[in-house]
């Protein structure tokens, strides 16, 4: 076991995201577990002082805005229900943060995005550009998804997904996933037989089928396949990830076991960007000569694609699927989906009678793809 704060050292970690489940902020009746939380405001000063700046994606607005509108079902019996509490109780979310840093000398800020905003290029590079000044000045930005405006449709549903995107925002080297578990088991941790998993160094299906999609609170919305996915995206823009339990207190700084996803090296930002795409279109499957090509880092040819799914235009992100239905990588595509279709499985000199146009040279271009 070991010191989460020592796994993200501030001379190879510049920038932390803390991410705060509601179970761990909020208690089974609603009200916020306000020693807990001067604690880990505690830990992100020790942090600042030594030099790293911390951003904090904090859930429970939802939480504290049921109780305080006695809702049925922590606010969660419908959308409406979710986005009046979410409305409500990110108000008095925000005046704890600031509350609990300002008695630590510390800013806080508020942040509320939504999908949206991470997803379109242009907003992403503009909430970007807000963390990276928001840090510099040693401000704490307090981030969470804009509940209220927010719909099934259009939003994350879990902040662990959001934390691992705002580390890419942000540019930050690591990411804590505080949560009601200590990390991965190879299997449901309430089996007496579970072994903790204390280090990954890649995530491959045998590491996803140890994932439980339960959240054990009831309260959240994010379960192990959640936190394995932001481990994902996380890792692929070059940042490690822990998962780590916030049962105890001061989980920054004390003792706990913990899982690092340990990232191999750091993608180009837009790669990285692209990687870390949520909203993908459509899928495109592909053979197993494609597959090893794309290992090699060629672009996508209509050759070795075996089959499209999905509607999707020129330019949308789509998926791109080995023969076992494994993701290989994310990109942009170069034709609409029905073009694509028509051309799959066809060699190139065959395009252009197939489409009636000049076709263009690949599929997904690698320039604009981001290996899995």
């Amino acid at each position: 076991m070991n010191q989460i704060a020592l796994l993200f050292p501030p001379a190879s970690c510049p920038r932390l995201i803390v991410k705060i489940g509601s179970a761990l902020l909020v208690d089974p009746d609603g009200s916020v577990r306000r020693a807990w939380l001067e604690g880990i405001a505690a830990d992100i000063a020790e942090r600042i002082r030594a030099g790293q700046q911390v951003a904090v994606v904090s859930s429970g607005a939802i939480a504290l805005g049921a109780r305080r509108l006695d809702l049925a079902k922590g606010g969660r019996a419908s959308l409406e229900d979710a986005q009046a509490a979410a409305a409500t109780g990110q108000i008095e979310l925000s005046r704890v943060w600031a509350d609990v840093l300002g008695a630590q000398g510390l800013t806080a800020a508020q942040m509320l995005v939504t999908l949206d905003d991470l997803e379109d290029r242009r907003r992403y590079l503009n909430a970007s550009a807000t963390l990276d000044r928001l840090l510099s000045l040693g401000v704490v930005p307090i981030l969470n998804e804009n509940d209220s405006v927010a719909t099934e449709e259009i939003r994350f549903g879990d902040n662990d997904r959001l934390a691992a995107r705002v580390a890419q925002a942000a540019g930050a080297g690591g990411v804590v996933l505080l949560s009601d578990v200590d990390g991965l088991y190879d299997r449901n941790p309430s089996d007496p037989a579970a072994r903790h998993i204390p280090r990954v160094e890649r995530i491959d299906s045998a590491i996803e089928g140890m994932a439980d999609s339960g959240s054990a609170s009831g309260m959240g919305s994010g379960g192990m396949v959640s936190k394995i996915a932001a481990a994902r995206i996380a890792n692929a823009a070059g940042a490690h990830l822990a998962i780590a339990s916030g049962r105890i207190d001061r989980p920054l700084s004390a003792e706990a076991r913990h899982t690092l996803f340990a990232a191999e090296k750091s993608a180009p930002a837009r790669k990285a960007w692209l990687a870390g795409g949520l909203t993908a279109k459509g899928h495109i499957h592909v053979d197993a000569g494609a597959a090893r090509a794309l290992a090699k880092g060629n672009s996508l040819l209509a050759a070795g694609a075996t089959r499209i799914e999905g509607s999707f235009a020129r330019g949308d992100l789509i998926v791109i699927l080995g023969p076992d239905g494994a993701q290989l990588a994310r990109g942009l595509s170069e034709y609409p989906s029905e073009d694509a279709a028509r051309i799959t499985g066809k060699r190139s000199e065959e395009h252009a009678e197939i489409l009636g146009y000049a076709p263009r040279a690949a599929l997904v271009h690698r320039s604009h793809m981001a290996l899995l």
